[in-house]
């Protein structure tokens, strides 16, 4: 009898282990890929991003959502002590609840989005919006152009003369944001009866003549300095074709890989042994993704490059097949193109882009010109 409990002890204690051991390894790859800033990211280069803290998440999102204009609003933790945290740790790692929003500059300026903002919280209060108490729930404007941060000082030195109390919003540059969990994203849509502090409807009324009128000044300053953004990148631009058109461009196989995330056979593509001088782009939109100077055979049967050729790869966490991976994809057109991983050449910084040659379209050098690329090769030669 004695010797039953000792291996049902020995049992628990084997199976407590592995439990341990499996979480360790999540978080641990959860905590690299917080770090390396690899959570999904739809933001291309006309887009541009704040970070607002205004009491719970849940509503602030919910708000902004609405707004004509917003691309994306996502909720996290934002400037706190750490680089990772989680909902039930942001009281000691003094992160604020945040919402991550991407939009569209020339369809609402950034004074817009603060001016919105100010309707839905008490600038004047500290660590308490509704009834949400605690620094979590602290009010906070997070940039990460600088060149946001003026606009940001002018609104509120505006804003001042319509309080009697002291604005205390927090205007930071944004640092250690983390993604919060995934019951935490849409939490309003996903729960319609859900806990909210704002009154959603505002969002329905446009901002009026009154609300604008003494930051009409920075509204146009905002319209045409995104003008001129606008005409400086337009070299860069790629755009997405529509479902219809991408089907009608590409193959099956194609459309499978860069559209549906599948894997193309191993040694089937053509760019496995390739090694001529050129350019590797995104085969739906045609943006700048590798160059053949980074292009490596690491025998594994599909395409593989140390480095890509610009910042114009989005990272995801990927848990399919049981394994725990990166996935890449382009910026500008949301495409599959595969894995990195960081088993690739020491000397080149150790990273193995394993990328599906379906996803790729190839610019042989002395086309490169020609073809409106000739900016990279000097990446090339």
């Amino acid at each position: 009898m004695k010797k039953e409990y000792i291996i049902i002890f020995l049992f628990i204690i084997l199976f407590i282990g592995i439990i341990i051991m499996l979480n360790y390894i999540i978080a641990n790859n959860y905590k690299k890929e917080r770090k390396m800033g690899k959570e999904e990211n739809i933001k291309n280069v006309n887009d541009s991003e704040i970070y607002l803290a205004g009491g719970c998440f849940w509503g602030v999102e919910g708000y902004f959502s609405k707004l004509e204009g917003v691309k994306n609003v996502t909720v996290g933790y934002a400037n706190g002590n750490t680089e990772n945290t989680n909902y039930y740790s942001i009281n000691k790692t003094k992160h604020a609840e945040t919402v991550h929003i991407i939009y569209d500059r020339s369809k609402i300026t950034l004074t817009e989005l603060l001016l919105h903002y100010f309707r839905i919280i008490d600038p004047t209060s500290i660590n308490k919006q509704g009834n949400d108490v605690g620094e979590q729930y602290r009010t906070g404007i997070y940039y990460e152009d600088e060149n946001d941060k003026n606009i940001i000082e002018k609104v509120i030195e505006l804003k001042k003369k319509k309080y009697n109390k002291p604005i205390v919003i927090e205007v930071e540059k944004v640092k250690n944001y983390i993604l919060a969990e995934e019951y935490h994203q849409n939490y309003l849509e996903k729960n319609p009866n859900g806990y909210c502090h704002i009154n959603l409807e505002l969002a329905n009324n446009k901002l009026s003549d009154e609300e604008k009128k003494e930051f009409e000044e920075i509204i146009n300053e905002e319209k045409q300095e995104e003008l001129k953004r606008r005409e400086k990148n337009k070299e860069k631009e790629y755009i997405k074709p529509s479902e219809e058109e991408i089907k009608n461009k590409l193959s099956e196989l194609e459309y499978n890989v860069t559209q549906k995330a599948q894997t193309e056979k191993p040694y089937s593509s053509k760019y496995d042994k390739f090694d001529e001088k050129g350019i590797y782009v995104d085969i739906v939109t045609g943006e700048p993704l590798f160059s053949s100077r980074d292009k490596f055979d690491a025998g594994c049967g599909w395409p593989s490059f140390t480095k890509p050729i610009d910042e114009n790869i989005n990272y995801l966490k990927d848990f399919s097949h049981g394994m725990i991976r990166t996935e890449v994809k382009s910026k500008s057109g949301n495409s599959h193109l595969g894995h990195v991983f960081e088993d690739g050449p020491k000397e080149q910084g150790g990273n193995r882009y394993c990328i599906n040659g379906a996803s790729l379209r190839f610019i042989p050098l002395d086309k490169m010109e020609k073809e409106g690329y000739g900016k990279y090769i000097d990446k090339v030669k």
